[in-house]
């Protein structure tokens, strides 16, 4: 089955035009010195992968989909990428003291790919499992929200995610447990030109365009001439609202 994610339009937009949330969440957690390796699992463009960066000496990024690693050497030349599944990842046990996933477990089937992180994950290790929504608020204007109602209106979006409970993740089995979770709230100040860029790499834009539903001159052109009145007193603080969830092994006795 092809992905929608099997999309050079899309693969660009989440390379260079993604606000640094990745990098806000992963400071947010607290983290102690670097590991030695870290793993990004469902890293599509490799922007939650740079982010990871600094936290380890070796940073791996494993995708699904080919196509969105396009730009992987310009997002995060230091960083290593492979072509797999959260449900068969090809490492060996006890492979990273650090492993990721971004939103990325949407997509998966739960228990076999959290088993798969646990077998990976060394016995002092850790598993940040974390997810945003869409920059669709502000603090200083209800102008936001309403535009992007809109938008999601002319540009759905179906991408085969699927909603994450946190709390109904189904550990039992998995040889990982839940040691806490927090809400998340990251505000970045965005410019016309720069949130411009980031709706137009959005899911529902790429389909529209893929499908010839329309044209990226046309997206283009409706997405700057409604935002204009949105963004008429100069930058908006957009906020992108998350959850940052600490797993650890079963029985590694930390509290």
């Amino acid at each position: 089955m092809t992905s929608v994610y099997d999309n050079e339009r899309l693969a660009a937009g989440y390379a260079f035009d993604r606000p640094p949330v990745h990098r806000r969440i992963l400071e947010s957690a607290r983290l102690e010195s670097p590991v030695g390796r870290a793993l990004d699992i469902g890293c599509g463009a490799g922007v939650s992968t740079a982010a990871l960066v600094p936290w380890a000496r070796q940073v791996v990024g494993v995708e699904p989909v080919p196509a969105m690693l396009a730009h992987r050497r310009a997002v995060a030349p230091s960083a290593r990428f492979i072509v797999g599944t959260a449900e068969a990842l090809p490492f060996g046990a006890a492979s990273f003291g650090l492993v990721t996933a971004a939103g990325s477990l949407n997509y998966t089937d739960l228990p076999p790919a959290l088993a798969e992180v646990a077998r990976v994950l060394t016995s002092d290790g850790v598993f940040l499992l974390y997810d945003f929504a869409k920059g669709r608020h502000s603090p200083t204007t209800d102008a936001l929200a309403a535009w992007f109602a809109v938008f999601e209106q002319r540009f759905p979006g179906s991408s085969g995610w699927r909603p994450l409970t946190v709390a109904e993740l189904p550990l039992a089995g998995t040889g990982l447990r839940l040691l806490d979770c927090a809400d998340v709230e990251v505000p970045v100040p965005m410019t016309f030109d720069g949130y411009l860029r980031y709706v137009l790499g959005e899911v529902g834009v790429a389909n529209a365009i893929a499908r010839g539903d329309d044209s990226a001159e046309r997206a283009r052109e409706w997405c700057r001439r409604t935002l204009a009145e949105v963004f008429s007193s100069g930058d908006v603080v957009v906020v992108f609202r998350g959850y940052l969830a600490t797993l650890v092994p079963a029985d590694d006795g930390r509290r």
